[in-house]
């Protein structure tokens, strides 16, 4: 009996070894289709998480550019709102250059006799305070008589020859010229020289 109870253990063992040997094969069957496609899912994970990044760094660099135009924006109508502050008033100095320019020659040419002398003086008090006017308001004259040449600030009416002077000097000013802060409204229109 104790052969038989022996077998009969053995037989239970050795059922009891395939039985867990076919657990493991179908537990390692089961891992390898799971290892294959979570293989599968990793390389599919890597290839979005590849897509997404460069999407990112594409929206980043949108972003930067997006807020290097904002900045630019910014800068521009600031300068803008600045330069209408300050230049406001130029279309009233352009009417009002005239003006000056007419009471200046008035002045010239007015003889100093009698009443006329007293219209000259008159003239010459009105004259007087619109130059402080248009000091007030930053509106500098060019007067560039015996200077050199400035394309910047002066317009060539003829060139005159003398010997005398250095080429491209200004001769004569035939009408000053005039800035606003530093920006040219009219040009100062000159007879320049040059070597006979």
């Amino acid at each position: 009996m104790a052969n038989k109870g022996q077998s009969e253990n053995l037989v239970k063992e050795t059922e009891q070894s395939k039985k867990v040997a076919a657990d493991k094969e179908t537990e390692h069957g089961v891992d390898s289709a799971e290892t294959a496609t979570l293989e599968f899912n990793i390389e599919e994970l890597q290839q979005e998480l590849r897509e997404a990044q460069t999407k990112a760094e594409t929206n980043w660099e949108k972003l930067l550019r997006l807020q290097a135009e904002l900045e630019n924006q910014r800068k521009r109508s600031q300068r803008e709102l600045e330069n209408a502050h300050k230049y406001a008033i130029e279309r009233f100095v352009n009417e009002l250059l005239p003006v000056k320019d007419s009471l200046e020659l008035g002045a010239e040419h007015t003889p100093d006799q009698g009443t006329a002398e007293k219209l000259h003086e008159g003239m010459e008090l009105t004259l007087k305070m619109l130059v402080q006017l248009m000091e007030k308001f930053n509106i500098e004259e060019i007067d560039p008589e015996g200077k050199l040449f400035d394309p910047k600030f002066h317009q060539a009416m003829t060139l005159q020859e003398d010997a005398d002077l250095a080429t491209n000097t200004v001769i004569t000013v035939m009408q000053k010229g005039y800035t606003l802060n530093g920006r040219l409204v009219r040009p100062a229109m000159v007879i320049v020289s040059k070597r006979p």
